[in-house]
C-alpha cells in the first residue's frame, strides 16, 4: 500500500504537498534502497505527468511543489534559482541558541566551487531535559524558525552545524552522541527540520501564493518529547 500525499495547495499548473520524512524526491542512483518516490507517487495518486520544481533533502519533511507542464515547471525554476521564493523552515537542535542571528557563510559545493549561502533565524523556544548524553545529565535544545534566502545543497544542515547547534538527526553533519540516543532511545529515525512556508507570485496570474504544512507525526512527537509547545 503506497502512502496517499497529503496535498496543501492546487490549481490548473501547480501542486505542492506535505512531504513525509525519509521520502525520495525522485530515483536516485546514491539511493538504491528504496523504489518509493514523492514524483512518482504523486503522478499515480493524480494520474498524470508531475514535474518537481525544487528540492527537499529525503529525511527534511514538509512542502514540495511540483509542476504539472513544462512551461510552468521552468518558470518556477527560474523564480527559485533567482531567489524570488520564500522559504520559512522548523528545525530542533542543539544547545540554547541566540534569540536571532543571521549566517552569512560560503558553502563548498560537490566540485569545490565556493557559494555563498545566508540564513537567518529566530529561535521560538529553548528547553532542557533530563537525558543524560555523554558527560552531562541532562540535555538542553533549541526550537528555531529558519529562513533561507539563498538554496545551497544542506545549506540549513551545514549552517547550523557551523555554529555549533546541529540538527537533531542530520548525518553527516550533526552531533553523533545526539543522534545516537534518539535513534536508540527515542526511536526517531528522521531528522527534524521540516519546510514549513512556501510563498512566491505565481507565474500565469500574477497571484501571491502562501503555502503552510503542518509538522509530519515524527517531528509533532518530538517537540512534544522535548517538552516543547506546539506552535499554531
Amino acid at each position: 500500500m503506497h502512502p496517499h500525499l497529503e496535498i496543501l495547495y492546487q490549481d490548473s499548473g501547480l501542486i505542492a504537498i506535505n512531504k513525509p520524512h525519509g521520502l525520495l524526491v525522485h530515483k536516485s542512483a546514491i539511493a538504491a534502497d528504496t523504489n518509493l518516490f514523492a514524483v512518482q507517487l504523486l503522478r499515480d495518486q493524480l494520474g498524470m505527468k508531475v514535474y518537481p520544481v525544487h528540492r527537499l533533502d529525503r529525511k527534511t519533511s514538509g512542502i514540495l511543489l511540483f509542476a504539472l507542464n513544462e512551461e510552468l515547471n521552468s518558470l518556477m525554476q527560474q523564480q527559485f534559482m533567482n531567489g524570488l521564493v520564500s522559504k520559512r523552515y522548523h528545525a530542533i537542535v542543539r544547545g540554547y541558541t541566540p534569540d536571532k542571528m543571521e549566517i552569512d557563510y560560503a558553502l563548498k559545493r560537490d566540485d569545490g566551487v565556493l557559494q555563498d549561502a545566508f540564513t537567518s533565524f529566530v529561535t521560538l523556544q529553548k528547553n532542557e531535559v533530563p537525558f543524560a548524553i555523554g558527560k552531562h545529565e541532562t540535555s538542553r535544545y533549541s526550537f528555531v524558525e529558519l529562513t533561507p534566502t539563498t538554496g545551497r545543497m544542506h545549506q540549513l544542515r551545514k549552517h547550523m552545524a557551523h555554529i555549533f547547534h546541529p540538527i537533531i538527526g542530520d548525518r553527516p553533519h550533526g552531533c553523533n552522541k545526539q543522534n545516537k540516543y534518539f535513534t536508540n532511545k527515542l526511536d526517531m529515525s528522521t531528522m527534524l527540520l521540516h519546510a514549513s512556508e512556501l510563498s512566491f507570485v505565481h507565474p500565469l496570474s500574477d497571484l501571491k501564493i502562501k503555502i503552510k504544512a503542518g509538522f509530519q507525526p515524527e517531528f509533532s512527537r518530538m517537540i512534544q518529547t522535548l517538552g516543547f509547545r506546539p506552535i499554531p
